[in-house]
């Protein structure tokens, strides 16, 4: 008797995976889950210095496209799909792991965030998404699964977050309204939001050992997650097994976010 074992279950599904900075990005996980479940493999980088530390990653995995992705750069995402149409002719699952804020807006509180800070934050960390969906939909033909990232200060406060809790609460929603808008053509759309997690973007942010020492502390299962919970839980929802599935904001937080 012989045994037969199945392909994974992405085998061939076309992924794109934006926002990966090093090997402790989220969306590098993403990346590394995906490519376990027998996906392809596009990858973003956002500049030339970006390129020497997202190309070596992007080989580990046997990446089919690196291509550069600067959301605040008019062509660049345009550019991206354009490629990814010509390549591979569609798509099938879209990350969206991109977030930015000055410096000092980040870092002050809420009330003395400038204007111009404000819209830099909502267009890169949240419009970016809207804009990338709107060029990944006439990919994904047969259907398919956009994620972006968000954080549990977009429903509660947490001190320190400032104003990426305002942008994050807009993706949220700027999410299921894209789900609601896309379900009849079979795309499902899920804010995914973990716990603190020891990124260069949370790097930025005042206090933040505070916020991973509380996390851990304050989660029923007593630990932080890591990039691979996410990545994990993102091909997951990716997957046939959670096909009726869209709209929710997924916590990835040891649970977290139930505690008050």
């Amino acid at each position: 008797m012989t045994s037969t074992s199945s392909p994974p279950i992405l085998q061939g599904r076309k992924v794109l995976i934006c926002g990966i900075a090093n090997e402790h990005s989220i969306a590098w996980g993403c990346a590394k889950a995906f490519h376990e479940l027998g996906a392809r493999l596009a990858i973003t980088y956002v500049n030339d210095k970006g390129k020497t530390y997202v190309e070596p990653l992007a080989k580990q995995l046997n990446a089919d496209l690196l291509l550069p992705l600067d959301v605040a750069k008019a062509g660049d995402m345009e550019a991206v799909f354009e490629r990814i149409a010509q390549e591979w002719g569609g798509l099938d699952v879209l990350v969206h792991s991109i977030a930015w804020a000055p410096k000092d807006d980040l870092q002050g509180g809420l009330l003395d965030c400038s204007a111009a800070g404000f819209a830099q934050a909502m267009d890169i960390s949240c419009h970016s998404f809207i804009r990338m969906a709107r060029l990944a939909t006439p990919l994904m033909t047969a259907g398919g699964t956009m994620f972006t990232m968000s954080y549990h200060g977009a429903s509660k406060v947490v001190p320190s977050y400032n104003v990426m809790g305002p942008v994050k609460a807009a993706l949220e929603s700027s999410a299921r309204y894209l789900a609601y808008e896309l379900g009849p053509r079979g795309i499902r759309v899920h804010p995914i939001s973990p716990g603190p997690l020891k990124t260069r973007a949370a790097s930025g942010l005042k206090d933040f050992d505070l916020l991973l020492n509380e996390a851990a502390q304050r989660a029923p299962l007593g630990e932080l997650v890591d990039i691979m919970d996410v990545g994990f839980t993102c091909a997951f929802l990716a997957t046939p097994y959670a096909r009726r599935l869209s709209g929710e904001t997924i916590y990835i937080d040891g649970g977290m976010h139930i505690m008050a």
